[in-house]
């Protein structure tokens, strides 16, 4: 079955509406430390699993607020967050999105990341390129991070990694031009590809928070890898480090790999 990257879309436009329901983001679970999960979350979730079933049954869905242990990668296998940046949704920042990816034989084809507050789709299916709104986007051509705004992810779940983070955060912030903390991976990532932003990194994520960002960035003609430089192993928490390449080779040797 040929899945078109439009009628996704549409599906998952449908969901926007749920963004703007306060009582339901203000409906909150705990999950960990600074990890929540509230009624939008899960009706986003819900909503949007009910209706890629319908559309396309026989592919498998992984998303955040589930158990997945019964996923295989080995087949297609819809992967979701349903609000990525939660934190940023109970505060009312408007800085949260809907990630969603289609990972087939342990391979994204497709990848979607939607900011309902500012109406913005970010698209890529593998070998297509990638676009915002229609129009195709290109990571930066930066080739210091002298030149360049560097996104950082503070692992907020992992406050045990807070000093080797930060160290890091303040050897990139001195020779960078300025770094910035979104909250949203799927939305730095995002950034990446459409050169918003030079690079982003964050030692430890979740498939649902980078799994459609990868491949925008990749389509973009950029480069995501771990720390090591090594390949995404999708389906598994990795570290990430997303850039046009250049930038990130100078990251990793420099600065994560030294600090």
């Amino acid at each position: 079955m040929e899945i078109r990257t439009e009628d996704v879309i549409a599906v998952i436009r449908e969901a926007a509406p749920f963004f703007d329901d306060e009582a339901k983001a203000h409906q909150i679970t705990v999950k960990g430390i600074a990890d929540y999960v509230t009624e939008v979350d899960k009706t986003v979730e819900e909503f949007l699993e009910k209706r890629l079933k319908e559309k396309y049954p026989k592919i498998q869905f992984m998303g955040e607020e589930r158990d997945n242990s019964g996923i295989d990668f080995n087949g297609a296998v819809w992967i979701l967050d349903p609000v990525d940046g939660t934190t940023n949704l109970i505060h009312d920042y408007h800085h949260s999105a809907i990630s969603l990816g289609l990972c087939e034989n342990k391979v994204m084809t497709m990848g979607i990341i939607y900011q309902p507050y500012t109406n913005e789709i970010f698209y890529a299916k593998r070998g297509c390129g990638a676009y915002l709104n229609g129009k195709q986007i290109h990571v930066t051509k930066a080739e210091t991070l002298e030149e360049s705004l560097i996104s950082i992810g503070t692992s907020p779940y992992q406050k045990e990694l807070a000093e080797r983070n930060f160290r890091q955060m303040q050897q990139t912030f001195l020779r960078c031009q300025d770094i910035r903390r979104g909250g949203s991976a799927a939305l730095d990532l995002a950034y990446v590809a459409c050169g918003r932003i030079d690079a982003f990194y964050e030692y430890s994520l979740k498939p649902w928070d980078y799994a459609a960002g990868l491949l925008l960035v990749e389509e973009a003609g950029g480069a995501v890898t771990d720390y090591q430089g090594d390949s995404i192993r999708i389906g598994e928490p990795s570290q990430i480090l997303a850039s046009n390449g250049t930038i990130g080779t100078i990251l990793r040797d420099e600065v994560l790999n030294r600090f």
